[in-house]
């Protein structure tokens, strides 16, 4: 893919965002196929990090203009639902 996963920018001179010029035949090969796949299935990539696809938070709300995420954070169990092992 031309990076390690979470290669930061500095780290690998831009070759982590998903359409770096810097990156082998190969690497854009399979980056391509990658995005074509998760693309069709409704996922959002996140162009600084090949690796970083979203569905249904925030940012693929922002990039897909729908009015609110799917999902948001969760509420910590309360005690009353935590079972003990018998």
């Amino acid at each position: 893919m031309g990076t390690r996963v979470n290669a930061s920018p500095e780290e690998s001179a831009g070759a982590c965002y998903t359409d770096a010029d810097s990156i082998s035949r190969q690497a854009r090969t399979n980056r391509s196929m990658l995005t074509a796949a998760l693309s069709a299935a409704g996922l959002i990539n996140y162009s600084t990090e090949w690796w970083h696809w979203s569905h249904g938070d925030r940012y693929w709300a922002l990039m897909t203009n729908q009015p609110a995420a799917l999902y948001g954070p969760i509420s910590p169990p309360s005690d009353e639902s935590i079972q003990e092992p018998s």
